[in-house]
Parts: C-alpha cells; structure tokens; sequence
C-alpha cells in the first residue's frame, strides 16, 4: 500500500475553512445539553476538588511575542482557591526565560487545563492574571523555606471540564503504554545540537539530575 505524502496533502489549501458557514459545514452536529450545562463563571464546588486534587496545569497565554503553553506542578492543590472567582498559582524556579509572565504584562488573558492523574476528564479554566509579588502571599507559598518569585493571581471567567475522548484515545494513564525515555534524544544530545556543540551534551545529562534535584524550589 502506497503512504500517502501527508506534506502535499497538508499543503494544498483547497479544502480550508475559511468561514463560520464552512465550520458548521464541517462540523453540523450542536453541541449538545451537557456541553452547554457544565459551563460556569465560577469555581463551583463540583469542580473545585478537581483543582484541589490536581499536581499539574498548562498555563496558555497570548501577548505580541506569540502565543506561549507552560507546564506547571507541584504537589496536589499547588494551585489554591482563593474564592470562587479567584485561584492562586505560585511561580516556581524555571528557566526564567518568563515567556508566560512577559505575555501576561501586556495581556491578561490566560487559560488553565488541569490534569488528575487516574481521572480521564480534565479541567479547563478561563480568565485574566496579574503577578503579584505580595511577601505575604509569596510567603504562604514557600516550601522548605524557599518562597516563589511571584504568584499569579487569577480572575476567573469560565470552568468547565473537559470530556475524557482525548485521554481515553491517548492511554495517557495506562502505564503498560509509557514510553522508554532512553528511546528519545537525551536533553543534552538536543542542546549539543542545536548549540552547534557549543553545549558538551554528556556533561550536561551527567550534571541534570542533581540540579533538578536542588533546584526545584
């Protein structure tokens, strides 16, 4: 059977949406009761347990540099409910490239997915954000001593989750499908590549345990 070449076929733009009547054309099924029922402005109780339970969240943000998804996590209920319209996320050590954090000064506008793991359905959570760097609220995030940088201080606009297709489809909880990190390049292999060699990528692996180690707070 011949493979099809998916580059010629991404490339021809003849069968583009390009409009609202296309979409819907595309997609003639309406959303159904439950989709539009399970949406609300607030951190309702039924969905606040998901946040509290959850160890991980993708932070989306927008601004003139591009569009930017960072991972964040910690332990379960890194991510503290204020009240019902405000979350609070702590900023931990990363690479301080501040890509989210940029985007954010000059866009409020963000989105939260949270992921539990054994749960199939995720949590989305739409918004703005202002950082603050209150020694109050950043001390009542320290661990081990260690404050966060800033916290993200969240106004909430919608929560809704996330049916469980995606996660069901991926097996992304299913162990027996988890991938042998030693099947894909090493950090250091990238980084010695796209370095020119300018990075010794064998001295950066050997190093990279005990500096994520020591520097996660």
């Amino acid at each position: 059977m011949n493979t099809p070449d998916l580059a010629a076929l991404a490339a021809d733009t003849r069968f583009d949406i390009r409009d609202e009547a296309a979409l819907h054309a595309a997609y003639p099924t309406r959303p159904g009761e439950a989709s539009l029922a399970k949406v609300v402005d607030h951190v309702h109780p039924m969905y606040r347990p998901f946040i509290e339970a959850s160890p991980f969240a993708v932070l989306a943000t927008l601004g003139p540099r591009g569009l930017d998804t960072s991972p964040r996590g910690d332990a379960p209920g890194f991510v503290r409910v204020a009240d019902e319209h405000t979350l609070l996320l702590p900023d931990r050590r990363g690479n301080n490239r501040l890509d989210s954090m940029g985007n954010l000064l000059l866009d409020p506008r963000l989105a939260l997915l949270f992921l539990v793991p054994g749960c199939s359905e995720a949590l989305r959570v739409n918004g703005q954000g202002r950082l603050s760097t209150s020694p109050g609220l950043c001390t009542a995030f320290a661990v081990d001593g260690k404050r966060p940088a800033s916290v993200l201080v969240v106004r909430v606009a919608s929560v809704y989750f996330q049916c469980a297709r995606a996660l069901l489809r991926s097996g992304l909880w299913d162990a027996s499908r988890q991938v042998d990190r030693g099947s894909l390049p090493a950090v250091g292999a990238i980084l010695e590549c796209l370095s020119r060699g300018g990075i010794d990528g064998a001295a950066y692996d050997a190093a990279l345990p005990e500096r994520q180690r020591s520097t996660l707070y």
